[in-house]
């Protein structure tokens, strides 16, 4: 069996439901629909009393609830309890293809792998094999531990980019897999699309795949010898969690190796069905003209005024590192475009202006705002300024977190909230005799 470590990632054993019933086994990622008691109480209703791995996470809506420590202990029980029914088929060592369609008719491709905690670090500019992408803020991650602390099992909702432009690691794995029948396919709850997963576990897939991962290594390589291999798209705070449990957990009497591994989806950052969406900005409170001067001055722009919204989204959209701005003066709708030469991703620049100009203007407040319609609705509004983003370019992607470390925080966004990873497959993780310590 090929030898992975030098990659950062092993090959998990992987336990399946042992009924297939994904329509109520998988739910949606535990950071989505923050603000949406409805769409996690629908879910509730729509599992019922069946086996699922809603009974396995905490969606973050309930992380300030007052009950949040009763259902951390209950969802520990219900690990071992699924675990000693039988839930789940027998582990097989296999790493697993998956194919994902959305309900916007998208198919993304992905590759379920365990990785090694010591070849990831999410700190600013590291040098490690994986990295984060975004700003890692350490006060999220000590309620996201008492999660991960001493569970019997771990489900996977992150998802690590790989900078593969010729397609030669997942599609490859693909190709291989799709030779055998599926082991899990079907529809997922609230229209939210179609998955299905082949084992992959063939000599030649596991030869597909280290030949694949030695050439990115390579390719991805800084010269010094530190390569960037996978880069965290989604699922930042939780994995930066799982580090710091293993980094507990290593200096520990008794550490648990399992804990030194977290299951994760690969996705190649060049998938057709991999969408990146700009998260746009709005500052309330705000004097348009000083901060487009502002801006234009620390950028050393080119300032358009567009005649209308139309004029101003094309621009921006068919640009690179091009900024709208949205406001009202008086009674008359404004729609300015600042062209810039920026080379590297936008976002990376403009954040950290924001940042320097709202210190100096207390009053100003800022919200992040998903979809081009919320940033001309919102720019409509007295006293607001709505500022429109240019796309993400994937090809400028891994080059600017190299050169700039991880991106500002609420940078980009990898679909729409029912395009996000659901949960599916498991794999054990602390013993289950930890429980009787747990306090």
């Amino acid at each position: 069996m090929e030898n992975f470590e030098q990659f950062g990632i092993q090959i998990p054993e992987i336990l399946l439901p042992r009924k297939k019933e994904l329509n109520t086994w998988c739910v949606v990622a535990c950071d989505q629909y923050t603000q949406d008691f409805d769409y996690w109480k629908k879910t509730e209703e729509i599992v019922g009393s069946s086996p699922s791995t809603l009974n396995l996470i905490l969606p973050e809506i309930f992380l300030s609830s007052s009950d949040k420590k009763e259902r951390i202990e209950k969802i520990r029980q219900t690990m071992k309890k699924y675990l000693d029914e039988n839930i789940f088929d027998l582990p097989e060592k296999e790493f697993i293809y998956v194919e994902r369609k959305t309900c916007y008719g998208r198919v993304r491709h992905g590759l379920v792998a365990a990785i090694d905690l010591e070849t990831y670090e999410w700190k600013p500019f590291s040098k490690s094999l994986i990295r984060a992408t975004e700003a890692t803020i350490p006060e999220r991650i000590p309620v996201r531990k008492e999660i991960r602390k001493d569970a019997p099992l771990e489900l996977p909702h992150i998802m690590l980019l790989v900078n593969d432009s010729e397609h030669c690691l997942i599609e490859e794995a693909g190709s291989e897999a799709r030779k055998n029948p599926p082991v899990y396919d079907g529809n997922l709850m609230m229209n939210a699309g179609h998955v299905s997963g082949w084992a992959v576990k063939s000599k030649e897939a596991f030869e597909k795949i280290s030949s694949a991962l030695e050439k990115l290594k390579r390719e991805n390589s800084d010269g010094e010898g530190n390569s960037f291999l996978f880069a965290v798209g989604d699922g930042n705070h939780s994995l930066a969690t799982a580090k710091a449990v293993w980094d507990e957990c290593k200096n520990s009497d008794s550490p648990d190796l399992n804990a030194r591994y977290a299951l994760v989806e690969i996705v190649n950052i060049y998938d057709s069905g991999l969408t990146f969406e700009p998260i746009h900005r709005v500052l309330f409170n705000c004097d348009a003209f000083k901060l487009i001067s502002f801006f234009n001055e620390k950028l050393d722009g080119e300032l358009v005024e567009e005649t209308n919204e139309n004029a101003l989204e094309k621009n921006v959209k068919s640009s690179k590192a091009d900024f709208g701005f949205v406001f009202k003066e008086n009674e008359s709708q404004k729609y300015f475009r600042l062209k810039t030469k920026i080379q590297e991703l936008a976002v990376s620049r403009l954040q950290p202006l924001l940042d320097e100009f709202i210190s100096c203007n207390k009053e100003i407040e800022i919200d992040y705002i998903h979809g081009n319609e919320e940033v001309f609705r919102l720019g409509a509004q007295k006293n607001a300024v709505a500022i429109l983003l240019p796309p993400i370019a994937k090809d400028s992607f891994f080059e600017t977190i190299s050169s700039r470390g991880p991106l500002p925080r609420k940078s980009f966004s990898m679909g729409e909230a029912s395009e996000k990873r659901f949960y599916l497959e498991c794999r054990k993780l602390f013993s289950a005799d930890r429980l009787s310590v747990n306090p």
